[in-house]
């Protein structure tokens, strides 16, 4: 049997996900770990090096927090199935990034999360 996926991140979609970044490092003390394509992506993490919160370009809304879970590259397309199979469905195709894979998917009420796998 495959690995379960993990939970990484919480997400926020933002317009302004610099501004956003600024907001909460300040609010709990953490400190930009990675960015992506200008502001595009955004991880603040603890000091310690945890990650804790996502911030990402997309369209302001009550609501616009999401959960990113994880699961390795190997594992991305069967765990995908899985969810499927519990009852998520796909809002956005699966794709590759620089950083690895996604795909967008919602729970059985339409809430959005994320499936992602990390390259090492």
């Amino acid at each position: 049997m495959a690995a379960l996926s993990s939970f990484d991140l919480v997400t926020i979609d933002s317009p302004d996900p610099g501004r956003l970044a600024m907001f909460w490092c300040a609010a709990l003390g953490l400190v930009e770990t990675e960015r992506e394509g200008g502001d595009r992506w955004i991880v603040l993490s603890s000091v310690d090096g945890a990650r804790r919160l996502g911030i990402q370009r997309g369209t302001q809304r009550t609501g616009g927090i999401h959960l990113d879970l994880t699961c390795s590259i190997l594992d991305f397309e069967s765990e995908g199935r899985r969810l499927a199979h519990l009852g998520a469905s796909e809002i956005g195709s699966a794709r590759v990034e620089p950083y690895g894979m996604i795909a967008n998917l919602a729970d059985p009420d339409g809430n959005p999360f994320d499936l992602c796998a990390y390259q090492a």
